[in-house]
């Protein structure tokens, strides 16, 4: 995984700007300064008033700096976690979604409901249209997904949505998607939370990944 370093222009200015905190500090003093000018001689302000409000802003000043803080650490951990996930690229992650068919058999990790006597794996393709039901083993056993239709012929390569009806008899258990092994090809940051991207441009979050493994061969 490549990362790209981006160097400093050299027009930017040498001199820092002065920072926002610092900024607000500068105009509070000055209010300040003209409150205490301006008071009346007669009734002057009570010298506990301004120390409640040299507390208040001392404490709005820490908060700022504090979320500044949580930030810069969020950002690290984010990095760590990336750093972490490069291990990741090349290997073969189990998650259930949907998987891309490249006329190689996809291995399937299927997991019937417990009182299922009989499996069917489900396929629709990228628009959603059914193109095959296949019964598979009421197991947990791998199973190697061969990507043919209905007729028993070879699919278009591309991306097709697999899921798992559980039957007892006749009576339909439920449907669920079913976890398949696809290559891991690159690991992403973001606002949205660490995503790994896998054969075929398919995205998911690095969470939902439940295993790892190298590549047979």
């Amino acid at each position: 995984m490549q990362v790209n370093a981006v160097a400093p222009s050299s027009s930017a200015s040498p001199t820092p700007q002065k920072s926002v905190i610092g900024s607000d500090f500068d105009t509070f003093l000055k209010m300040l300064t003209t409150q205490m000018k301006y008071q009346d001689p007669l009734n002057p302000i009570e010298s506990s008033d301004y120390a409640v409000q040299l507390a208040t802003f001392s404490g709005v000043e820490q908060q700022t700096q504090t979320n500044g803080l949580l930030r810069d650490l969020g950002t690290q951990f984010s990095l760590l976690g990336m750093s972490e996930l490069a291990g990741w690229v090349g290997r073969e992650a189990r998650v259930a979604g949907p998987v891309h068919y490249s006329g190689s058999p996809v291995e399937l990790a299927p997991n019937p409901a417990r009182l299922a006597d009989r499996s069917v794996l489900v396929v629709r393709d990228d628009a959603g249209k059914l193109v095959s039901r296949e019964d598979l083993p009421a197991s947990t056993a791998p199973y190697s997904w061969l990507g043919a239709d209905a007729a028993g012929d070879p699919l278009p390569n591309g991306r097709y949505s697999l899921s798992l009806e559980s039957w007892q008899g006749e009576q339909l258990l439920g449907e669920s998607p079913v976890e398949s092994y696809q290559t891991i090809i690159e690991a992403r940051g973001g606002s949205g939370g660490t995503t790994v991207v896998l054969a075929g441009g398919i995205v998911v979050k690095a969470a939902v990944v439940t295993a790892l493994r190298t590549p047979a061969g």
